[in-house]
């Protein structure tokens, strides 16, 4: 039993803050983990200290004399990342001057520490699970099957069963990584933690610049624990070193410090959504859907005006205010307003051919254009509905009928491919 005394003594030793209960469970989860060779899974959002987490396993653990190394996936190439963890033989690929050896063989006996592991590439995912289960890896560019003893801890800002879902991540790695889940909580979940982490920064900045630190009265405490902070302990503790380098008065109010915390509606830009689950569903796809199918409405009422001016014999002013929605997006600019001259190619008379038109010109008109263009009119209509059809049908058959990864394949959401099984009767 891991006494508080003990999860006290382990933040003193790596620098931690804080006291909130969600804080020190991860805390006694890692001391717990410690000692055994179980692959560890820490989850939380970016900024939030899932490093600290994974030095407290490796010191605490029996690999502590040997070596550790933390690896950010997300920031080495997906090209050369196979070398870099597994190493390579000289001459397997253009640079390779010399042979190379890998964290993984370097870190043997030891333990390496694999952040943001939802970036890395899914032939890498396949590598790292057999050094998982079996020890061994290949170097690349060569056969020999070698051996390594390393712990593995990994962590990760992206909800990894979503990754699954998407086909983004393996599903048998991720069991296989999830031995030990370790929830690192966000700072605005974490209470009073925030009050001591500024307290913290400014006490280090005044320490550093040998400065009176910043300290805050009662309603700036409040307003610094409501806030969201959505870049977590880094943003935290920028805005303290902010507020510690340029004011002058080092009491600060509520007021003062509402200056230095962004809004929070001016976060970054996100896509369209419709709120709650919903906008994560929503594609770039269905943007080009609705785009494909507003032009196709649009053509359809243009050739429903063009036969219509046919059948009238010319275009009135009661037709045109019929179909005024088709000419709102047009630069009225362009259009001269002056009436046309006598000279103008639109006001000379129709000049046809004798021998190649018909005794009656209106049967022409009935029997071919006005024809052609009611036929192209389906043809287009049926053609697009068609082929998403096709598509629809081919996905379901792809995977089993099942709607969910289906509507992944597809680049739509579940609910808009239900409508559109709906939409087509398709069982």
């Amino acid at each position: 039993m891991i006494t508080p005394q003990e999860i006290q003594s382990v933040k003193q030793r790596f620098g931690i803050i804080g006291n909130s209960p969600l804080l020190n469970h991860a805390i006694q989860v890692a001391m717990q983990a410690s000692p055994t060779d179980m692959t560890v899974l820490i989850t939380g959002e970016s900024g939030s200290g899932k490093e600290s987490f994974s030095k407290i396993i490796h010191s605490l653990s029996l690999r502590k004399h040997g070596k550790f190394i933390a690896i950010n996936c997300g920031a080495i190439p997906e090209g050369t990342i196979d070398s870099e963890l597994f190493g390579h033989e000289k001459g397997s690929f253009t640079g390779a001057h010399e042979a190379r050896k890998g964290y993984f063989e370097v870190t043997d006996g030891g333990s390496i520490f694999l952040d943001e592991i939802g970036e890395m590439p899914l032939g890498t995912q396949a590598r790292l699970l057999r050094v998982l289960e079996n020890g061994e890896f290949i170097k690349v560019g060569s056969s020999k099957v070698q051996k390594t003893n390393v712990r593995v801890i990994t962590a990760t800002n992206v909800n990894l069963i979503k990754a699954v879902e998407k086909g983004k991540f393996r599903e048998d790695l991720y069991y296989r990584l999830n031995t030990v889940p370790i929830f690192v909580p966000p700072l605005r979940e974490r209470g009073e933690d925030v009050v001591l982490l500024f307290r913290k920064f400014t006490g280090d900045f005044s320490e550093k610049y040998h400065v009176r630190p910043i300290s805050l009265d009662h309603e700036a405490q409040q307003l610094l624990m409501r806030y969201a902070f959505p870049g977590n302990i880094r943003q935290l503790k920028n805005i303290a070193e902010q507020i510690s380098l340029l004011e002058e008065n080092r009491e600060v109010n509520a007021q003062t410090l509402s200056r230095y915390l962004p809004q929070e509606s001016a976060k970054l830009p996100m896509a369209i959504g419709l709120g709650g689950s919903e906008s994560m569903d929503f594609s770039e796809r269905d943007i080009l859907y609705k785009v494909l199918f507003d032009m196709k409405k649009d053509m359809n009422d243009l050739k429903k005006l063009v036969l219509e001016s046919f059948q009238s014999g010319g275009i009135n002013p009661s037709l045109m205010q019929k179909h005024q929605g088709l000419f709102e997006d047009i630069d009225t600019g362009m259009i001269s307003k002056e009436p046309v001259e006598a000279t103008s190619p639109y006001s000379m008379p129709l000049v046809i051919d004798s021998k190649k038109s018909p005794a009656n010109p209106e049967e022409e008109y009935e029997d071919d254009v006005i024809e052609d263009i009611v036929h192209e009119e389906d043809d287009n209509s049926l053609s697009l509905e068609r082929k998403e059809k096709e598509m629809i049908l081919k996905a379901l058959r792809k995977h089993n009928n099942k709607r969910k990864y289906a509507a992944s394949d597809l680049g739509i959401s579940e609910r808009t491919l239900y409508r559109k099984i709906k939409q087509y009767e398709i069982e």
